[in-house]
């Protein structure tokens, strides 16, 4: 995990669930994680058209040059990267199986910015529609950030993290010709190549 935001909440998520699979909604305190605040989500899973966004941060609004809460989580993402990230929030989502990856983020104009997404299940108490926790931040931020928002999301590493079992079952992604291991990820082709030293953080 290489952005301060995805390693201050995963380590607070991972304390709060102890043994178990993941915490609840009512446990997650914000004042706890507040200086990753504007970097973090949480998704709702109960809508009838899929998982949309209940709360989103300032930075990640910023970074798409506006207010996303509502909106749809696949939208965001190229068709190259959308039937696998349905899969990842799938896996979070039923079998609290969370991710860390490594996305590009595109503008209109075709400028590109590496971000570090982390999503995190949170259990289903029966009394909220927020069913992950997540965070989505640039690892050097642009200079044209506030000003020429990410109009497409597209999926280049992934990991699996939270897992409190050995014998767990690895969530199985959809093939594809441009899907390959490497050091432990799971590779998109399609995007920039990850240096191998890169790729073990």
């Amino acid at each position: 995990m290489k952005h301060k935001s995805t390693r201050l909440i995963f380590e607070y998520w991972n304390r709060l669930r102890g043994n178990r699979p993941a915490p609840s909604r009512s446990e997650i305190d914000p004042a706890a994680i507040r200086h990753a605040l504007g970097d973090t989500f949480m998704l709702g899973a109960d809508f009838i058209d899929g998982i949309r966004f209940r709360l989103a941060g300032t930075r990640m609004c910023a970074l798409f040059g506006r207010e996303i809460k509502g909106e749809p989580f696949n939208a965001f993402w190229n068709e190259t990267s959308r039937a696998q990230i349905a899969d990842i929030g799938s896996a979070a989502l039923n079998e609290a199986v969370g991710a860390v990856a490594g996305v590009t983020g595109r503008t209109a104009k075709g400028a590109e910015t590496e971000l570090e997404l982390l999503l995190l299940p949170v259990a289903n108490d029966g009394r909220t529609r927020v069913r992950a926790l997540g965070s989505l931040a640039p690892l050097a931020p642009p200079y044209w950030l506030g000003e020429d928002p990410v109009v497409e999301l597209e999926l280049q590493t992934l990991r699996h993290v939270g897992v409190t079992r050995t014998d767990a079952a690895v969530p199985q992604f959809r093939s594809g010709a441009g899907l390959r291991m490497r050091h432990g990820f799971l590779v998109y082709s399609g995007g920039r190549e990850i240096r191998s030293g890169d790729a073990t953080n």
